[in-house]
């Protein structure tokens, strides 16, 4: 058919993106593999010489890792969802990802340094090298599970927008997004944080999405302290990729009952002082492949009767979309999605998809984009040099009040 002998006319005219969808497609085979061998390689067999019994039983625990991570995590991510494999394979992913990277820079640069300096012999080196990377990696995974678990520190920052009124200068927006209700159950700390926005007083109360790994009737009880956060003015709300993993709508219809408002293409006013703000928000932009009806990222929608000349908050909740709102001249973009990338140096892989990987950036003409690092975790229950925040952003006019 045509269709078809054009695609294979494209293919043949640009064999390099083709053969680069094809090589990705092996990246969760091989992926796993380079975890579990590398390290097994650089702490066991790089020269260590250690006894038979030692390397074999060290040899042996690798290889289960390498079985049971991806094992344990068909398990709990695919059709069973069974939460205690997820918790097992996730944990074993963050595990293995700080200890590849540790045996990785570790396994060259110490030893480097070593050699140069004239310690030991080639066996010495090689098991400092083993204990060293042993050491930090243990240091880096109790750390990072006390970071990832406890209620996020308070980032604080003042916004300027050349156009917002003086009237809403001083406007109290707080931020969360990314809380990833999941296998380990965080009632408990969910009631915290939503605690923790309260004492910020704030006007506006957003959240951009990625709530839960799980659907809503399943993850309900994690997120209903979400209905006790209080604003004076809103508690807004915006679907992440995430909830179309998980029935998007569900989540939607329980946001809405909890008190929050989902803007899904579609916007508010907020008024104060004879000023106005508008407030829009978008689906995620993995919304219209999820195949539910009515569900995309539609920005025009989003802005449809609202005032050019008014100041827009929109929320989205990946930083990528700020493309869109710089051309349509949003004013300030809140979005997440990017975790900071939670385990470093994950975040050279986000850098790749995202613009932005953290805080307040500037795009186009005269769009800011803030992006969190998220209130949650996905996953691996770590955060190594990547802390998770609740964010207040005080909003700031130029113009002065006019006095009486």
């Amino acid at each position: 058919m045509t269709e078809t002998s054009s695609t294979r006319s494209a293919d043949s005219e640009a064999p390099g993106p083709s053969r680069l969808r094809r090589l990705m497609r092996f990246i969760p085979l091989v992926a796993p593999v380079l975890l579990w061998a590398v390290p097994c390689w650089v702490l066991l067999h790089a020269g260590q010489h250690w006894p038979l019994p030692v390397a074999v039983v060290g040899t042996v625990l690798f290889v289960l890792g390498l079985v049971g991570m991806p094992l344990a995590m068909t398990r709990g991510h695919g059709r069973r969802q069974q939460d205690r494999a997820a918790i097992i394979g996730d944990t074993l992913l963050g595990a293995s990802w700080i200890l590849f990277t540790w045996s990785v820079l570790l396994g060259v640069l110490l030893r480097l340094a070593l050699t140069v300096a004239g310690v030991g012999g080639s066996q010495d080196r090689a098991r400092i090298v083993t204990w060293a990377v042993l050491g930090v990696t243990a240091v880096l995974l109790v750390w990072g599970y006390a970071e990832a678990r406890r209620v996020p520190r308070v980032r604080r920052l003042d916004v300027r927008l050349p156009r917002l009124g003086a009237g809403l200068d001083g406007l109290r927006v707080a931020l969360i997004t990314d809380t990833h209700y999941g296998p380990l159950d965080r009632a408990r700390w969910s009631a915290r944080v939503c605690e923790t926005v309260n004492t910020l007083e704030a006007d506006l109360v957003c959240h951009t999405g990625d709530i839960a790994d799980g659907t809503a009737e399943r993850r309900r009880a994690q997120a209903v302290p979400l209905g006790s956060v209080r604003a004076t003015r809103a508690r807004v709300y915006v679907t992440g990729n995430h909830e179309y993993y998980s029935e998007a709508q569900g989540w939607i219809d329980l946001m809405d009952e909890l008190g929050w408002e989902p803007l899904r293409n579609r916007h508010l006013l907020l008024e104060r002082g004879g000023d106005t703000l508008v407030v829009a928000g978008v689906d995620d932009v993995t919304a219209e492949s999820s195949g539910l009806a009515g569900h995309r990222a539609h920005l025009t929608g989003a802005l449809d009767g609202a005032d050019p000349d008014l100041p827009v908050l929109l929320l989205a909740h990946q930083p990528k979309f700020v493309d869109r709102a710089a051309a349509a001249g949003v004013d300030l973009q809140l979005s997440g999605h990017t975790h900071g990338g939670q385990i470093w140096p994950f975040h050279h892989l986000v850098g790749i998809d995202q613009p932005a990987l953290a805080g307040l950036s500037h795009h186009g003409a005269r769009t800011l984009l803030y992006t969190s690092r998220g209130t949650g975790f996905w996953g691996p229950p770590f955060r190594v040099f990547a802390p998770s925040e609740i964010t207040l952003l005080v909003l700031r006019s130029p113009h002065l009040a006019t006095a009486p």
